[in-house]
């Protein structure tokens, strides 16, 4: 049976009832970006003790921290791999198939999760060298995680709580910042109970006991842990059907396939998919025509949300030490400062990251994915000018938890917005044959935005006057000037969110024009191109 020249194991999936594999598909689907959150996230927890331990100075007033262009490195050689992991594979998803490529970004994680706190030698540069090398090849795996865990999703799920569900697998990384920074927490207390040391300005030698180099290594090694559990459900996992039907263009298979999912008989249906109906490319008119500006809605609004949402690991340093939640390093010594780290951002993935995601989760089925985006990059503008224009009222100190209460909604916004909104859109309004390296590319240019963000504002928000920079740093604009330019890119944000269609309870199918058989000349051009067979 053919409802209306769609495939009944699509239409199966469509109307199918929320039940256990949709639970099955976002817990595996899930881990992966719990494990990416972690991964990302966790490098933050361990960077000062990196300082301490490698790039001491003997004498000096404060702990040793990484060089400028070091610290840019590790932290933002993973930014680089994710990249060009969410081109390479997103492409690889459309060309090899879901299931084939979901594996390999899993095995790389974990690899290269172990590998990262393998970098041997004593040696600084050595001990820097590798764990870029091994960071670099995470990133190249998370990177895949993007665009495959979006479409594996919006591929298995029902059209009435697709965006729920896709959100829900993007709000895992929340609970995998919280994970990263609970067991950071763990480790440098069981650590500091064990070995005690004086703090830096006592003993600036002794205050970096020689067990902390276990410190950095194990929080990274267990990356590796979740993303291995997963690996075996990964691969009992079946291909999507919409992959199998309309892009391997075995119908019979899905239906087979989708019959032991759903628990139900679906009747393998003859090859009824409009054979060689005009397979448009990537770089075709015809996807210029119909999706050229989906596609520039995507990837400029995931840009742009990027930039605002990376900088600000840039102000939280100075948010921490501003409310006194982290006294200044020489007050303390080396594990005491990653336990300090780990606790505050602990408390603010709590407090604003996830909720944010679960309010998505929550709502983005009922307001829809272009109110909640329009809804979060207002927002983030407003707080983000709020926070600018006054800000030297900010800085007094009885004005502090304003500050961190208007910084905190900026980022809830953010959460409760477009940071989960773009990635949710981009696997849902292409062609099944595209969606894939679609995703990828709208990813890549969110994080083309994370390094604008994480590095352009580094060295942007230093303090106008060159003494009073970051030791290395060029003289910046200051961090008022910052935020207004961060709220102007907001305010760009909300603009280009005009460009993206609303999919909310539509079939895939009917968003990407696949199963249309009246587009202009299109039903034509399949009957003649048929006949011609």
């Amino acid at each position: 049976m053919v409802v209306g020249n769609k495939l009944q194991v699509l239409d199966a999936l469509d109307v199918a009832k929320t039940q256990w594999y949709h639970f099955t598909a976002i817990i595996i689907a899930g881990m992966g970006f719990f494990t990416d959150a972690y991964d990302l996230f966790c490098i933050s927890l361990v960077t000062k003790l990196l300082g301490r331990i490698y790039y001491h100075v003997d004498g000096a007033k404060s702990p040793g921290s990484l060089p400028p262009n070091v610290s840019a490195a590790v932290n933002g050689v993973a930014f680089c791999g994710t990249l060009a992991g969410q081109l390479f594979f997103g492409w690889l998803g459309d060309k090899l198939g879901r299931k084939k490529v979901y594996g390999m970004t899993l095995m790389l994680m974990v690899i290269c999760s172990i590998g990262s706190g393998l970098s041997f030698s004593s040696n600084p540069k050595a001990v820097m060298a590798t764990l870029c090398f091994f960071r670099f090849w995470l990133g190249f795996g998370i990177g895949g995680d993007y665009p495959l865990s979006a479409t594996i999703m919006s591929e298995y799920a029902n059209k009435k709580t697709r965006g729920a569900f896709i959100a829900a697998v993007f709000a895992m990384q929340g609970f995998g910042i919280l994970g990263g920074g609970i067991f950071a927490i763990i480790i440098s207390a069981a650590f500091m109970a064990s070995f005690h040391a004086p703090p830096y300005e006592v003993d600036p030698v002794g205050s970096t006991v020689p067990e902390a180099d276990y410190v950095w290594r194990i929080v990274l090694m267990v990356g590796a842990f979740p993303a291995a559990l997963t690996y075996y459900w990964r691969l009992k996992m079946p291909e999507t059907a919409r992959y199998t039907a309309l892009v391997a263009k075995n119908a019979k298979q899905a239906a087979s396939d989708m019959s032991k999912v759903l628990q139900m008989d679906i009747e393998a249906e003859p090859q009824k998919i409009e054979q060689e109906k005009i397979r448009y490319g990537l770089f075709s008119k015809e996807f210029a025509k119909r999706h050229g500006l989906h596609l520039l809605g995507t990837t400029t609004t995931w840009f742009l949300l990027d930039i605002a949402f990376y900088s600000q690991n840039l102000f939280q340093k100075d948010i921490f030490s501003a409310i006194g939640w982290i006294p200044s390093a020489k007050t303390m010594n080396a594990l005491e400062e990653v336990y300090k780290i780990a606790r505050a951002q602990t408390l603010i993935a709590l407090c604003s990251t996830v909720p944010g995601y679960w309010f998505t989760v929550a709502f983005i089925d009922i307001m829809g994915r272009f109110a909640i985006q329009l809804m979060g990059f207002f927002f983030m503008t407003v707080f983000m000018f709020a926070l600018a224009i006054p800000y030297d009222h900010w800085i007094h100190k009885d004005n502090r938890i304003g500050f961190v209460v208007m910084y905190s909604l900026t980022f809830f916004f953010a959460n409760f917005g477009p940071n989960a909104t773009t990635f949710v859109v981009p696997a849902e309004i292409f062609p099944a044959r595209l969606r894939s390296t679609c995703h990828g590319i709208s990813a890549a240019a969110g994080k083309l935005g994370a390094m604008v963000g994480a590095f352009g504002f580094l060295y942007l928000a230093q303090n106008k006057d060159k003494a009073k920079a970051d030791a290395g740093y060029p003289a910046g604009i200051g961090v008022k000037n910052s935020l207004i330019v961060l709220g102007v890119i907001n305010a760009l944000g909300f603009l280009f969110t005009f460009l993206v269609p609303e999919s909310k309870g539509k079939s895939l199918e009917e968003m990407s024009g696949e199963n249309e058989n009246n587009g202009e000349g299109e039903a034509g051009a399949s009957s003649s191109s048929s006949s011609n067979h």
